[in-house]
């Protein structure tokens, strides 16, 4: 085994986008494992928009990161020493390693998981919080029925791309929004979606119009700012639009909030956000419920896969930002 553990901690809070000076990369000796605790090799990290919010020191659903502190992060990996007795040596899991090269745990909120099912990247993305995000989100906060229209914006990201193929698992009419021809492309060639607007193409109130000409009845809503004023738009009567994230607003101090609200009232809607995490005792059945649909070919868990090292996690996670990554984003450790 390698005598040293490579990491990356937060060494300044960020004004606006992280920049290289923001972060710490630092080495210690690999730790060995107490008793009750296991050791993981890290393989894969999981990247996720959340993870700006993570770094601004302000009242949130979960403590910032604090200085100095390595960076928080879901990540997969294998067991390579346990005195723990529900894991073995060998076992693949998944868990909040944060950004290193190995980490030491009680075994709290680690899963194990099995390769030779699906590849580990899906347990990070469909199986995943980010499954999960678009599980609750999309049917106990947005209350879909059957047959309903469905508007998504950041479509082609991780929970986005999810969330449509969940709506049309469950009969609904899906348009997505995204940025670029090459991603609506995907939303509707590969992912099943019946229309794809390109917000960088024009008018967007415009173009929701003319694609859902008869309003929308759940808004899934991942980016914030304009895009969800274009949205509150095109409600029916009783919808209900679901906040789940704001990634236009994350690098800019203070978020704007919507100018179109009103929206709710005229049309009797609601605007709920929620965190995943309040449905943890549910998991194992969402889980589940994805896990069959994606045996059986209605849903695909759509992955941008990264490989190089944990010294490339500023870098990568950069691509969330400017809008590069197709689906989950995932830094494999060469």
């Amino acid at each position: 085994m390698d005598a040293t553990n490579h990491q990356v901690r937060l060494a300044a809070r960020p004004t606006g986008e992280p920049a290289p000076s923001d972060w710490a990369f630092t080495e210690e000796p690999v730790p060995t494992a107490a008793d009750g605790q296991l050791l993981v090799r890290i393989t894969h990290l999981s990247l996720d928009p959340a993870m700006r919010a993570w770094l601004d020191d302000r009242p949130s659903y979960i403590p910032p990161v604090g200085l100095n502190e390595v960076m928080r992060a879901l990540g997969a990996g294998e067991v390579v020493e346990s005195k723990h007795p529900s894991f073995a040596a060998g076992d693949h899991v998944t868990g909040v390693f944060g950004v290193q090269e190995y980490a030491i745990s009680d075994g709290r909120g680690v899963q194990i998981v099995d390769p030779s099912a699906v590849p580990v990247t899906t347990y990070l993305s469909a199986l995943g919080m980010t499954g999960m995000t678009a599980y609750f989100g999309l049917f106990d906060v947005g209350a879909l029925k059957e047959g309903e229209t469905v508007l998504v914006s950041g479509a082609a990201g991780a929970v986005g791309s999810m969330v449509g193929q969940l709506a049309k698992i469950k009969g609904c009419t899906v348009i997505g929004i995204a940025g670029g021809p090459e991603k609506c492309a995907t939303l509707t060639e590969e992912l099943g979606f019946d229309a794809a607007v390109d917000y960088r193409a024009g008018s967007l109130s415009r173009a929701l119009r003319e694609k859902a000409p008869d309003g929308v009845d759940v808004f899934f809503d991942n980016v914030g700012g304009e895009v969800l004023d274009a949205g509150l738009g095109r409600l029916t009567r009783g919808a209900r639009v679901v906040i789940c994230g704001a990634i236009s607003q994350y690098n800019s101090g203070q978020a704007a909030g919507p100018k179109n609200y009103l929206s709710l009232l005229v049309n009797r809607a609601r605007m709920e956000g929620f965190v995943v995490f309040d449905y943890a005792s549910r998991y194992a059945q969402a889980g589940a419920e994805i896990a069959g649909w994606l045996r059986a070919g209605q849903l695909r868990s759509k992955e941008h896969v990264v490989t190089g090292s944990v010294a490339d996690f500023p870098a990568t996670l950069l691509k969330l930002f400017h809008g590069e990554n197709l689906g989950k984003l995932v830094l494999q450790i060469a």
